[in-house]
Parts: structure tokens; C-alpha cells; sequence
């Protein structure tokens, strides 16, 4: 058995002229791994070349130590998936379409019929699953889309921007049971989304695309530790003149291209930059937390994508 639940060498995906993945090499151990970036970064495009629902055009990935270019069908019995459309069937009930994926999954009817309660039951969803899906709002077709991804009890679950068209409260429940699933279930969990807030809030790693390329993959511990101690200072005027007081300080300080002045002052406490600018007698008009490092990088990729556009 493979230690890595994705691994991806040198991965391309191109339509026509358009190249989505651009040699993408990942190992991915297990855990909640935020696949995190703008708008047409790839990452439904890396999704699902992983799921064999789109033909990789080179390279090669594997899931779960399996080749997905020849272990497609196997891959699939042991991974679950909510994609970003909807991909219901009008006209059936809540509870009729998770019972039947889970037979498509390979259940038995009245074993498929009561894990498809016990998920309807872990998603919140009550009186509700005995209505036509088609009627449903967009927080219970989410829902029931996770449902029906974790109806087999997968060992890995693909979420393809869960939290869409939710409204605030619908998206801190639905991000309390994605957390569950690896916290409480230890299955690991893939949540596609482009909402940095998303990712903070369930996974432990990252993997940041911008333009169908890598940008980093690492833990959110990490990330978040850099430039911890670091603030950014907006002063009235002499930008240099504080910067310099501050490296006499031993604090390592630069002009940023928007003005501000980041100052590396190593420590959670305000004050000593209050004191640098009260004995040079110099105004902030702003002092605030310098962005970590996922902020910073992310803000870095979108810029990337917009200027791509």
C-alpha cells in the first residue's frame, strides 16, 4: 500500500489549445487537504483526471497506490465525490437517491436503504429526505450530495466546492461535517474550493494552484507560523526614517510597494513599535498583523489569474 492518497508526476491536462494542468507533481498523505485556488486554477480539472472522468493528456497519477489510468472502476469503490453541479435525479426522493448510490456502490437494497438513512441522519437532513430532490433548496442539495458521496464509507472524499450558494450559517454547518469526517471518521478529505476561509477553517494542509501549476503544498501550521511577528505600518510620511529606526531595533523592516512599512518586530505585542514611532516623533495612521504566509501567496495567485484574464 502506497503511504500517498494522490500522487501526481508530472501532470498534464489540455483542451485543445487550453492547458488546465501544467506538470503537476504531488505526494499527498492522508488528512483534510485544501485544494485551494481562484477561479480556473484546475482544480476540478485535477479532480477529475484523478477519477478518470477526464483523460490525462501526460504524465501519470494514482490514487490510493492504484494507477488511475488503468485502475479507474477500483478507484472509484473506494473514493466518493460531490462535484460542483448538481447531479441529481429529478423526479426521485431524497432517501431513494442515496439508497441508490449506495447500490450502484455494490450494497445490497435493504443494506443501501438503512446506510442511506444513517447518512441522511448525519447530514441533518429529517423529514425532508422523503421529498423530491428537484424541490429541495440549495443547503439539501449540498447536503444530500455529501450524503451520497460518504454513503459506502469511502476511504477518501473528493468535495468540489461544497459550500456553494450557502448562506452563512449553511456554511459553518456544512464545514462542521466535512471537519467530522477526518477528525472524527479519519477519512480523508479533498475540499476543492477557492475560499480561503473554507480551507482555514477544516483542513491541515494545503495545495495552492494558480493557471493549472503548483504553487505550494504544505501544512497550515506552517504557513500560518511564517511572518508571525511581523506587522505592516501605515505612517502620515518619513517611511524611511521609521523603517531605519526600527532595523536600529535589530527588526528586519522594508517599504512595501503600497507604502506600508513591514516590520518584523518578532512578537505579538504592539508596543515596542508604538515606542519606535512616540520617540521619532512619528504618526501611524495603521498598525495591523502583517498577512501570513497562505494569505499572501493566495492574494499572489489571484493577482496571477487576473492578469492571465
Amino acid at each position: 500500500m502506497s503511504e500517498w492518497v494522490v500522487e501526481t508526476r508530472g501532470l498534464v491536462k489540455r483542451y485543445g489549445r487550453l492547458v488546465a494542468l501544467n506538470g503537476l507533481d504531488l505526494q499527498v498523505a492522508p488528512g483534510a487537504i485544501g485544494l485551494l485556488g481562484p477561479n480556473g486554477a484546475g482544480k476540478s480539472t485535477l479532480i477529475k483526471c484523478l477519477l478518470r472522468l477526464h483523460r490525462i493528456t501526460a504524465g501519470s497519477a494514482r490514487v490510493l497506490g492504484a494507477e488511475v489510468q488503468k485502475e479507474g472502476r477500483n478507484i472509484r469503490r473506494r473514493v466518493g465525490y460531490t462535484p460542483e453541479q448538481d447531479c441529481h435525479i429529478p423526479g426521485m426522493v431524497g432517501s431513494e437517491y442515496v439508497t441508490y448510490c449506495a447500490q450502484l456502490c455494490g450494497l445490497p437494497f435493504e443494506a443501501a436503504r438503512q446506510r442511506a438513512h444513517e447518512m441522511l441522519d448525519f447530514v441533518g437532513m429529517g423529514q425532508e429526505r422523503y421529498r423530491r430532490v428537484d424541490t429541495y433548496s440549495t443547503g439539501m442539495k449540498q447536503r444530500l450530495k455529501l450524503a451520497q458521496a460518504i454513503v459506502h464509507d469511502p476511504e477518501v472524499v473528493f468535495l468540489d466546492e461544497p459550500t456553494n450558494g450557502l448562506d452563512p450559517k449553511g456554511q459553518s454547518q456544512m464545514l462542521r461535517l466535512i471537519q467530522s469526517l477526518w477528525r472524527e471518521h479519519g477519512m480523508t478529505v479533498i475540499l476543492s474550493t477557492h475560499l480561503l476561509h473554507d480551507v482555514d477553517q477544516v483542513c491541515d494542509q494545503i495545495i495552492l494552484l494558480a493557471q493549472g501549476r503548483l504553487l505550494v503544498h504544505d501544512s497550515l501550521e506552517h504557513l500560518k507560523a511564517q511572518r508571525r511577528g511581523a506587522a505592516e505600518v501605515v505612517v502620515s510620511d518619513r517611511e524611511e526614517e521609521f523603517a531605519q529606526a526600527c532595523r536600529q531595533q535589530g527588526w528586519p523592516s522594508e517599504i512595501l510597494s503600497n507604502g506600508h512599512v513591514r516590520v518584523e518586530h518578532g512578537g505579538e505585542d504592539l508596543a515596542p513599535i508604538l515606542g519606535v514611532l512616540r520617540q521619532n516623533g512619528l504618526a501611524a495612521l495603521e498598525i495591523a498583523p502583517s498577512p501570513n504566509a497562505l494569505e499572501e501567496m493566495y492574494v499572489q495567485a489571484l493577482e496571477t489569474a487576473h492578469g492571465a484574464a
